[in-house]
């Protein structure tokens, strides 16, 4: 039985080699990298030593192969990871450029990956869960998805277990106006919401960031934890704000970053940790995963996040 939960699209991505390298004309292609917020999530979630399970959908191909074996390799509980055999895998293709910007083709609402239905949970898989993890993308992807996600939280939460949102903002699946629509009844769930400062103002309406998270909280929400890049994060919760100080990589690939801060803040959550202790961790989770090119090849096990705490001289308190 998983602890912490990830629900939503499961993909492979095929990357640019090189920055500034458009979309729109011939150039080289790396890859394929599993990929899939929801499925970053889980991969760094396990590999940092907690119990997980994924609830996703793979075509029946050998992109299909690539990613369900990395999630198995981590020992994730993959037994809600289906595959359909009309559909397939879903793929995402990405160029950088130079500011640090990405741009996205994907091929995903009518994949396999925007297949996911409550039938494909087995009965009881839900039971041991504390931490239920969703992402804005997945809301996005297709209705089937969508309901599937806000089924499985209602669940969740009925049962007295967490539900933690990623909005993970992607105006290629879904116009960013409709975005707070489509979160609405997460968010009425949510103890946790963890945007970029971008994602806040876009989730509440509010003018600045800190009258985002007064919003969130406002209406239920505990914990926002603000993204905020090379400069750390910033936790609110209704007794105030704590700004987490950052650690210092060279950025190979962002992709996945954020991701992986998500998993390591409920990692850290679910062991009774104090909110400055989890967030340091994930600030630290989350930097490391932009240090090799792929979205799950550059995420560590505890020791190795720990080791490079200390070698940056913010070990974990």
């Amino acid at each position: 039985m998983a602890t912490i939960v990830c629900v939503g699209e499961a993909l492979v991505e095929i990357m640019r080699t090189e920055r500034d390298r458009p979309l729109d004309r011939p150039a080289l292609f790396g890859g394929p990298y599993p990929s899939g917020a929801p499925a970053i999530s889980a991969s760094c979630a396990a590999r940092l030593g907690a119990s997980v399970g994924f609830i996703g959908t793979l075509g029946d191909d050998a992109f299909g192969a690539c990613v369900r074996n990395r999630l198995a390799a981590d020992g994730i509980d993959c037994s809600a990871l289906a595959t359909d055999p009309d559909r397939l895998t879903a793929i995402a293709f990405v160029a950088y450029r130079s500011d640090g910007g990405r741009s996205f083709v994907f091929h995903l609402a009518h994949a396999a990956a925007a297949q996911v239905r409550m039938e494909q949970v087995p009965p009881g898989y839900l039971d041991e869960t504390r931490y239920l993890h969703l992402m804005g993308s997945s809301l996005s992807a297709s209705e089937s998805l969508r309901e599937t996600c806000y089924a499985l939280a209602k669940a969740v939460h009925e049962a007295g277990g967490v539900i933690s949102l990623d909005p993970n903002l992607r105006p290629e699946l879904l116009p960013v106006e409709r975005i707070r629509d489509v979160c609405a009844p997460i968010v009425e769930r949510a103890r946790i919401v963890m945007p970029s400062g971008e994602e806040l103002l876009t989730l509440t309406g509010a003018a600045t960031l800190k009258e985002g998270a007064h919003y969130l909280i406002a209406q239920g929400v505990e914990i926002v934890a603000l993204k905020r890049g090379e400069e750390g994060s910033t936790l609110y919760t209704a007794d105030g704000a704590l700004d987490i100080p950052p650690y210092t990589v060279q950025e190979v690939d962002p992709t996945g970053a954020g991701d992986s801060y998500d998993a390591a803040l409920l990692v850290g959550l679910s062991e009774s940790w104090d909110l400055y202790r989890a967030g340091l961790f994930a600030n630290a989770v989350g930097a490391l995963a932009t240090t090799r090119l792929g979205p799950m090849e550059a995420l560590y096990a505890r020791d190795e996040v720990l080791r490079f705490m200390a070698e940056q001289g913010r070990p974990l308190p």
